[in-house]
């Protein structure tokens, strides 16, 4: 113990050693000591050296250190020391790197990474050091936690590698996020922002691990956007697992935590004193809704997160920020920004945007409001890009809104007592500020975009320029100011207006030939183009004539040739002469050749580092790319070249349009094919009912013949016995009645019948006259032999029908002729004589049931008799076989036979004569 007291500082006699001597010394201590007592003093010590001997504890102590976390996991408390000093060697203290110079820094930087290959080169030991991670003890956990989080940041994708092939090593670190002791939690967040950096398979695990809900519950317990740093560190994390990562952006979507980002931007009235903290929450919370909805994204996910917004009022929520008064400049910024792709191309949120009116006495439109701050020199620059992005955003690919920008500007819906869209941005488009002249100029193009009508519309707008002059087109006024700008900048300044007025010019004309036919019409536009295309300017007028030639190469491309003077012939001509083909593809291309072009044309979002550099628009640098080649091929091409592809062109249109002929008529034959197969098998359910039907009535005419056959039997029965006719009679009339009422039943089924089958054929005549057409003919006569063959089966059954109904009717009306004939008879004697005779024959019917009653009595009971002597019988000859055995068996079987066989004959005469 009174070596430790000598290193921990106590008094000692002698020299005292050196640092790396009693790191030594301690190591020797720390390797050798069989008591855990010593191990752990010994370990306390070089944790109290690590930070300022960082080098030779590193050095000399790692691998004995690796050794205690193996052999020593029993003891919670030297395995905290042992952690403390890995971390302490591997992660410099930070409040020193803040004194040290650039140079110092980079060594400190160096020396953990070194270590961190040490410990790493071993996957061992980080498998190792998740297992520790396990421990619930404060001591063995944090600084564990905080071990990793340091080798996670100075070696990252290697770690990230043995952890994720690591069993449930992900999972050990979401553990660290339930953990009840904030400290713990907290640094977890730390490691997991470490751990998710640049690793999608990793992201993709711990987002299904549960860490959205669990995020989500520890920013609203720590207070929304109002918490601490901890709901930085959140936001971070799922900043992480969103950002360029489709699959848990899906999950995100999926598992309705849209929903649950509402409530973060509710930031009420008093939006006064807002901290630093809050500023910096609020912008993630701003970013982590762009991440869902960004342009880079695939359009269906961006469009199914920009839907959920809208359904969830999420939309509707930031649109209040947007409006709110008091809130700090760049969340109101980011708040443009992310409002600006929440809406880019969905109709339904852009329309929403439309209608949201600021909080101004009149209340104005949003849009109005912004593009005041656009076209405003005073406003910061950043928030002017912001403004000129949400206005492209809610052009893009939106007619409709496109539309009614432009509506603004026509002299119909002009109002003079308040300020449009429209005005504003014709106010910025000619203002003295270059910054507002460009701003408008894009601004317009996109209002323009691949919409043919508002170009045409624009043509419209006349302007009035001063008093006493007549009012000139907008397309007129802005060729002048270009031309006068020109004129006036020979030192490369208003490079910025002038640029932006020629990329409104190409916009607006391209794809036009009659914007062209009005750009042409002006004498002074095509000379202008072609000194400025031709002079040899700086480096700085290099993308003006590059955007000259542009605008050049669109007149000739997209000429009708209306213009005598100006036709796609003489303006390649004036070309050649006045500037040369190779010349003018050369000054073409030194729009693609610009530094600014290619930033431009990676993301839609204006950012730009200063005013000067803001220079292209995206959407102006996919026009160009689509305009460059076809516009060097038309100005190579000859005449006739030119001649040939539109004759190719006529041809492949008329071919379209025969082949859009062909495919309309197939689709028609088609809809004639499906409605005659629907009624075909209509007509075959109809056939089948009918065919029941008929069954059914040939079963209720087999009824009726028998019923029919048993009355003509009863008939001729009572022909014959003329004593009971008067019985007969009776029944006779109830029958006939019967058959009266199964005759007329048949008579109105057979009617039914009759009406069925006409209606069906109507309805094959209707059919047959509908669908006389050429393509349909096999259908029709295929459906003509189905339905005659049909018909003919009928038509035999019914005839068939008839012919029996006919002949029941012919004997019915004999037997009635027949009856009633029989009635007159018996009328004509003395009914009363036969009303007695039936009474009297009444009264002998019974008499003789009564005797017949008796006689059944007595024959059963002689039955009886008989059934008895007959048993008896059968014994008898019985016995007598036994007998005649038995004399057979004594030897007097002749004798005695013959005796017997004539006692049987005269007993069988007795019997006969009895």
């Amino acid at each position: 113990m009174n070596f430790f007291r000598g290193v921990m500082g106590g008094q000692a006699a002698g020299p005292q050693p050196s640092g790396a001597e009693t790191i030594q010394k301690l190591c020797d201590r720390v390797a050798s000591s069989t008591l855990l007592e010593d191990r752990r003093d010994a370990v306390r010590a070089l944790k109290s050296l690590s930070k300022k001997y960082r080098m030779e504890v590193g050095t000399q102590a790692m691998d004995h250190l690796i050794n205690i976390l193996q052999t020593d996991r029993s003891d919670s408390e030297i395995i905290g020391y042992a952690l403390d000093t890995l971390y302490n060697i591997i992660c410099s203290d930070e409040e020193e790197e803040q004194g040290t110079d650039e140079n110092t820094q980079k060594q400190v930087d160096d020396l953990g990474a070194q270590f961190t290959d040490h410990f790493i080169q071993d996957p061992e030991h980080l498998t190792l050091l998740l297992t520790l991670l396990e421990e619930f003890d404060f001591h063995v956990r944090w600084p564990g936690v905080k071990l990793l989080t340091a080798l996670l940041k100075n070696q990252g994708p290697q770690v990230q590698g043995v952890i994720l092939v690591s069993p449930m090593g992900v999972s050990r670190l979401m553990d660290l996020l339930a953990d009840s002791r904030e400290v713990i939690r907290n640094d977890g967040l730390l490691l997991l922002q470490q751990l998710t950096k640049s690793n999608a398979a990793i992201q993709k695990i711990v987002a299904f691990e549960n860490a959205f809900e669990r995020l989500l519950d520890i920013i609203t317990e720590e207070g929304s956007s109002d918490g601490g740093i901890v709901v930085e560190d959140c936001l971070l994390l799922l900043l992480n697992l969103l950002k360029n990562n489709s699959s848990n952006q899906n999950f995100f979507k999926e598992g309705s935590y849209i929903q649950r980002m509402k409530p973060w931007f509710e930031v009420g009235d008093d939006n006064s004193g807002w901290s630093a903290q809050k500023v910096t929450n609020l912008h993630l919370m701003l970013q982590l809704v762009r991440v869902m909805v960004s342009p880079v994204n695939s359009p269906g996910a961006t469009a199914s997160c920009q839907k959920s917004m809208y359904q969830c009022g999420l939309l509707q929520q930031l649109c209040t920020i947007l409006m709110a008064t008091g809130v700090p400049a760049d969340i109101l910024t980011e708040t443009i920004n992310t409002v600006s792709e929440v809406i880019r191309g969905s109709q339904v949120n852009q329309d929403y945007f439309a209608s949201v009116n600021a909080p101004s006495n009149p209340p104005r439109p949003a849009i109005v409001v912004l593009l005041m701050s656009m076209v405003n020199e005073r406003q910061p620059f950043v928030l002017r890009c912001a403004v000129l992005y949400c206005f492209q955003c809610f052009l893009y690919k939106n007619q409709k809104g496109q539309g009614e920008i432009v509506a603004t500007l026509l002299p119909s819906t002009i109002d003079a007592n308040s300020i449009s869209a429209g005005q504003l941005l014709c106010g910025g488009l000619f203002s003295a500020d270059s910054l507002s002249n460009w701003c408008a100029a894009v601004a317009l193009a996109h209002a323009l975009q691949d919409n043919l009508t508002q170009k045409e519309q624009l043509l419209r707008v006349q302007l009035a320029t001063s008093l006493g002059k007549p009012p000139v087109s907008l397309l007129q006024q802005c060729t002048n100011i270009l031309s006068q700008v020109g004129r006036c900048s020979r030192d490369g300044s208003k490079v910025q207006t002038r640029v932006g007025l020629l990329m409104l010019l190409c916009t607006w004309i391209s794809n036009c030939p009659i914007a062209v036919t009005h750009f042409l019409h002006n004498q002074e536009n095509v000379p202008f183009l072609t000194a400025q295309i031709s002079e040899n300017l700086g480096e700085d007028e290099r993308l003006v004539q590059g955007l000259c030639a542009l605008l050049l190469g669109i007149c000739i491309y997209y000429n009708d040739n209306s213009l005598e003077n100006y036709t796609k012939e003489k303006l390649k001509q004036l070309i050649e002469k006045r500037i040369g083909k190779e010349n003018f593809v050369e000054k073409l291309g030194f729009i693609t050749k610009h530094e600014l072009y290619s930033r431009a044309a990676q993301k839609p979002q204006p950012i730009f580092p200063s005013p000067e550099e803001m220079l292209f628009d995206h959407e102006f640098t996919k026009l160009v790319k689509e305009l460059e080649g076809m516009i060097t091929k038309a100005v190579h091409k000859s005449s006739e070249e030119e001649k040939k592809e539109e004759e190719v062109k006529k041809t492949l249109e008329q071919h379209d349009n025969i082949v859009t002929q062909y495919k309309e008529l197939i689709r028609e034959q088609d809809a004639q094919i499906q409605e005659l197969k629907e009624q075909l098998s209509s007509m075959t359910s109809q056939n089948e009912q009918m065919q029941a039907t008929m069954t059914q009535q040939l079963s209720q005419i087999q009824q009726h013949k028998d019923q029919y056959n048993i009355l003509k039997l009863k008939l001729g029965k009572e022909n014959q016995n003329q004593g009971e006719g008067s019985q007969v009679n009776g029944m006779q009339t109830e029958e006939l009645t019967q058959l009266r009422e199964d005759v007329e039943e048949l008579r109105k089924q057979n009617a039914l019948l009759q009406t069925q089958l006409d209606d069906k054929d109507a309805l094959i005549n209707k059919l047959v006259s509908k669908y006389e057409i050429r393509p349909l003919e096999r259908v029709k006569s295929i459906l003509d032999m189905t339905i005659e063959a049909e018909l003919e089966a009928l038509r035999c059954q019914l005839q068939s029908q008839s012919a029996e109904l006919n002949q029941v009717k012919m004997e019915r009306q004999e037997l009635l002729r027949r009856a009633e004939a029989g009635v007159n008879i018996l009328s004509t004697e003395s009914r009363a004589e036969l009303e007695q005779q039936l009474a009297s024959s009444t009264s002998t019917v019974a008499i003789l049931q009564t005797e017949k009653a008796k006689l059944q009595t007595a024959v059963q009971e002689s039955k009886k008799e008989q059934d008895d002597l007959l048993i008896l019988l059968s014994d008898q000859d019985q016995k007598i076989f036994s007998l005649k055995q038995r004399l057979k068996d004594l030897g007097e079987s002749n004798l005695n036979a013959d005796q017997m066989d004539d006692d049987e004959e005269e007993e069988d005469d007795d019997e006969e004569e009895d």
